[in-house]
């Protein structure tokens, strides 16, 4: 069974690919030329956006420190994830999208 926190980080992988951003997923290791995401090289993405101001999140997929719950500003409820889900669903039904 997924951890929480795995879950969340693949979840937050899966928003980051919906608005169509590059992610990088597998084992990280030192090569020859540089360092290897999976099969992706990391040195040689990172020299093509040389200048560029970017934001970059890296999560273990082997961190299993349990998530504090937060309490959402909004309805009140306690909740572990990136957002509420409670909320989430709302704002999908309301736009026609949900259930």
């Amino acid at each position: 069974m997924l951890s929480y926190r795995r879950a969340a980080i693949l979840k937050l992988a899966a928003n980051a690919v919906e608005i169509d951003l590059p992610v990088m997923q597998g084992r990280i290791q030192r090569t020859a030329d540089g360092w290897q995401i999976g099969h992706h090289d990391l040195l040689a993405w990172l020299a093509a956006h040389e200048g560029e101001e970017i934001v970059t999140v890296l999560g273990s997929l082997e961190d299993d420190r349990p998530i504090k719950p937060q309490t959402c500003r909004k309805c009140g409820r306690d909740y572990v994830d990136a957002e509420c889900p409670h909320c989430r669903s709302n704002r999908e039904r309301f736009r026609g999208r949900g259930r």
